[in-house]
């Protein structure tokens, strides 16, 4: 990859990750590509070149990624039906990737999640090796699962799945700052936890840091997967900050929305998602624990 003008597509460039992964390669310098579904949605900065469309167009696809040296894709329809999920997400991104692919672009980095893995009450931690989520997954975990999986049929190009868990973070779109929330503020039911679940987290900030300096090069490719990505193949890395439970996130929701958590007993999974892999590529969380749910309950309580 060309470290010193790198240009870069990023699909969802008007997205919680996506926006702020726009940000952070500007910051480093590179061209980018922000594809977005709406004229006028995408970042306004310096050398950022906004295209509209839908990513797995195959015509915008090949004339997105021409002459650029890395992709990331944010986008997944969470929250629509499973056709939609599918279609999207498990047959559009290759679409994406294969014209990426033909074009000669270095890398791809794709924004996955933690869900794809089984986190059942006896999971345990969970790294890179663990058993994913089976048959009866939610249409959200399957999907994202097949995605990974369909990426992973696309030889000839560097793919990276990022995999974090919860990203907290402030923003319209951020759905453990905001959409939960607002689930938790009008329904009751929302507010039912085991207080000792492990609440797996990552704060969006360290999350495109990782994801920018990837697509940028700055984590070189290695011969095994704990030093760096795979040249040419298709390397998963979980991306989670230090542990926290059920009782960290909920309480701040419910203490910032002056209502009450239901705290209920049961089965529940305590385990980690372990990201040494992404350590060994020399990444480190900066966000704390404490800061993040500060962060969390200022954007719920208001202005003071």
């Amino acid at each position: 990859m060309t470290e010193s003008s790198p240009v870069v597509v990023v699909t969802g460039a008007n997205g919680f990750v996506g926006s702020r992964t726009v940000t952070a390669l500007a910051g480093r310098g590179a061209t980018v590509r922000a594809v977005v579904r709406r004229p006028g949605t995408a970042p306004e900065l310096a050398g950022v070149e906004e295209r509209v469309g839908e990513f797995f167009d195959p015509r915008l696809a090949e004339d997105v990624v021409r002459g650029a040296t890395a992709v990331v894709t944010t986008v997944h329809p969470m929250g629509s039906d499973r056709d939609t999920q599918q279609r999207i997400g498990v047959e559009g991104t290759p679409v994406l990737a294969r014209a990426a692919r033909d074009a000669g672009v270095g890398r791809l980095v794709h924004l996955s999640t933690a869900a794809v893995y089984d986190r059942s009450a006896s999971a345990g931690d969970v790294d890179e090796h663990s058993p994913l989520v089976g048959a009866d997954a939610n249409d959200y975990a399957a999907t994202k699962r097949d995605t990974d999986a369909a990426l992973g049929d696309v030889d000839g190009i560097t793919r990276v799945l990022l995999r974090p868990p919860a990203i907290l973070g402030a923003g319209e779109r951020s759905v453990w700052n905001t959409l939960r929330p607002a689930d938790i503020r009008a329904d009751a039911e929302a507010r039912r936890a085991n207080p000792d679940r492990s609440f797996a987290w990552v704060h969006v900030d360290d999350l495109v840091t990782l994801a920018a300096d990837l697509a940028t090069g700055r984590v070189a490719t290695a011969d095994a997967p704990e030093a760096g990505p795979l040249e040419g193949g298709c390397t998963p890395v979980n991306v989670a900050a230090g542990p926290a439970t059920a009782r960290d996130y909920f309480g701040t929701v419910t203490q910032a929305l002056g209502v009450d958590p239901v705290w209920e007993d049961g089965p529940a999974w305590t385990g980690r998602v372990v990201a040494d892999r992404a350590r060994g590529w020399g990444w480190r969380p900066t966000v704390e624990l404490a800061e993040a749910l500060a962060e969390l309950s200022r954007g719920l309580r208001g202005p003071a």
